[in-house]
C-alpha cells in the first residue's frame, strides 16, 4: 500500500532538541501511518484536511504564536514552572502539534483521547536520545497536556503551551483545507467558510504581542473565525495576548455557490 514518505519542517533556529524531534518523526513510519489514517477518516466524514499538511501548518504556526510571546515577556510553563528553557517549551509544542491529531486514526469522536495513549507510547522514544528522567516525563507530560488541551469545548488548557496549540489548529483555516470537500462534495458551512478565508498573517501587535490578520473573500468566513477560532481561543490561556481582524472585500464579494439546496 502506498503511505507517503512525508518530512516536516519548521525553522529551528538551532534548537538541537528540537532538530531531534523532527528527525525521529520524519524517520517513524509508524507516526506517518497514522497521520495517513487519521486523513483516511477525515475523508470518510467529509471534513477538511487533517492529513500531515495539516500538522505542518499546526506547528509552524504554533512556534511562530510562541516567539512571539517569549518575545513580549510572556514565560511558558517549561520555564516558569520547571526551571527549563523556551527551547524546551519549542520541543513541548512541536511534540503535540505531531500527535494531537493521531486519535483521528481510530474515531473522530472522542479522538484527543486517543491520541493520548498513541502519544504515551511513541513520544518517550522519540524524545529519550534528548532528555533523561526526570526532565523526560516532564517533556512528555507538557505535551500530552496540549494535546487533550486543544479539544474545541471543554479542553481547559492550563498552560501557555496547550494554549498556544489549541489555538494554532483553529488558525489553519485557510482555503486550501478545504479544497476537496468543496470541489468534490456537497458543501457545508464548514467548507464554504474555509473557502471564504483567503490569508491568515499572525505578526507582532501594537498593543498586544499578537496581531492577527484573516482576509476574507465573503462573509461566511465569518463562521471560521467566531465558531471556530473564538471558541478555541477563549479558554486558551493566551487571549489577553491575541488580537483578531477579521476583514472582509465586500465590494468584490465572492460568490461561493450559486445555489445552496438541502
Amino acid at each position: 500500500m502506498d503511505v507517503p514518505t512525508t518530512e516536516i519542517r519548521v525553522p529551528t533556529r538551532g534548537n538541537r532538541r528540537l532538530e531531534a524531534l523532527l528527525a525521529a518523526a520524519n524517520a517513524d513510519r509508524r507516526l506517518q501511518a497514522w497521520w495517513y489514517m487519521q486523513q483516511v477518516n477525515a475523508d470518510r466524514r467529509d471534513m477538511s484536511d487533517h492529513s500531515w499538511v495539516h500538522i505542518q501548518i499546526v506547528v509552524n504556526i504554533a512556534l511562530r504564536l510562541f516567539r512571539l510571546l517569549v518575545r513580549a515577556g510572556v514565560e511558558p510553563a517549561m520555564v516558569s514552572q520547571h526551571g527549563m528553557s523556551p527551547r524546551d517549551a519549542e520541543v513541548v509544542l512541536a511534540a503535540a502539534c505531531l500527535f494531537h491529531d493521531t486519535g483521528m486514526s481510530i474515531h473522530r469522536t472522542d479522538h484527543e483521547q486517543y491520541s493520548l495513549f498513541l502519544a504515551a507510547d511513541r513520544l518517550p522514544q522519540m524524545l529519550e536520545s534528548s532528555y533523561d528522567e526526570p526532565e523526560l516525563t516532564v517533556v512528555v507530560s507538557e505535551a500530552l497536556h496540549a494535546v487533550i488541551g486543544h479539544r474545541r469545548r471543554g479542553g481547559e488548557p492550563i498552560t501557555v503551551e496547550a494554549g498556544i496549540v489549541r489555538v494554532a489548529d483553529a488558525l489553519d483555516m485557510a482555503s486550501g483545507r478545504s479544497r476537496i470537500p468543496f470541489e468534490t462534495r456537497r458543501p457545508n458551512i464548514h467548507s464554504i467558510s474555509a473557502a471564504a478565508i483567503d490569508g491568515v498573517s499572525i505578526e507582532p501587535g501594537d498593543e498586544r504581542a499578537v496581531r492577527i490578520e484573516i482576509e476574507m473573500n465573503n462573509s461566511s468566513g465569518l463562521f471560521q473565525v467566531d465558531e471556530l477560532l473564538a471558541t478555541k481561543l477563549r479558554g486558551s490561556g493566551i487571549e489577553e495576548h491575541i488580537e483578531v481582524v477579521a476583514e472582509i472585500d465586500a465590494e468584490h464579494e465572492k460568490r461561493l455557490v450559486p445555489v445552496f439546496r438541502i
